[in-house]
C-alpha cells in the first residue's frame, strides 16, 4: 500500500493505531512512535508544499546523497520556500474575504474586486521569484552527478514542484 494513502485510511476508520500492515517505521519515512511522539501519518500534515514529497529534505538527501554541508544550506532554501508559500496561502485567503465582502454589501464592489486581482498577481509574481531564487540557490548546492539525478526524479515524475 502507498505510505501516502495511510494517513488517509486511518482518518476516515478512526484509528491512529497501527495494525501490522500500517506499522510507522522509517520504510515509510515517518520516524517512529516509540519516542513518545505521534506517528507522522496519525494526523493531517502541511509539509506538502516544497517538491511534492511529503518530507523534501530527508527524500533530497537521501535520493541525491547530500553531505551535511549541502543538507544544511538546502535545508535553509526550503525553509525559505516554505515562508513563502505559507505568506500565499495568507494572502489567497484574504483575497477570497475580498471577493466575498464585494458581494456582501447592497451594491456589487467593484473595487475590492480589482483589489483582489491585483493582490493575486503580485502574490503570484512574488511565488514565482521566490520559486527562481530558489532553484537557483539549490542548483549552486549540487555538484554535476546530484543535478542530473535530480533532473531524473523530474522527469520521471518521481519528485514533483
Amino acid at each position: 500500500m502507498h505510505p501516502g494513502f495511510i494517513s488517509w485510511w486511518q482518518q476516515h476508520h478512526g484509528g491512529h493505531g497501527h495494525s501490522h500492515a500500517f506499522e510507522c517505521d522509517a520504510r515509510h519515512g515517518c520516524g517512529s512512535t516509540s519516542h513518545g511522539g505521534a506517528c507522522c501519518n496519525s494526523a493531517p500534515s502541511d509539509d506538502f508544499g516544497s517538491f511534492g514529497v511529503r518530507r523534501p529534505l530527508r527524500f533530497l538527501a537521501h535520493k541525491l546523497e547530500l553531505s551535511e554541508e549541502q543538507v544544511a544550506k538546502v535545508a535553509t532554501v526550503l525553509n525559505s520556500l516554505k515562508t513563502e508559500r505559507a505568506q500565499a496561502e495568507v494572502d489567497q485567503r484574504r483575497r477570497i474575504a475580498a471577493i466575498a465582502d464585494a458581494f456582501e454589501g447592497n451594491e456589487f464592489d467593484l473595487g475590492k474586486i480589482e483589489s483582489a486581482g491585483h493582490t493575486q498577481v503580485a502574490t503570484a509574481e512574488r511565488l514565482k521569484n521566490a520559486i527562481t531564487g530558489t532553484l537557483r540557490e539549490f542548483h549552486s548546492v549540487l555538484d554535476e552527478p546530484q543535478r542530473k539525478k535530480l533532473a531524473y526524479l523530474l522527469r520521471t515524475g518521481i519528485l514533483s514542484l
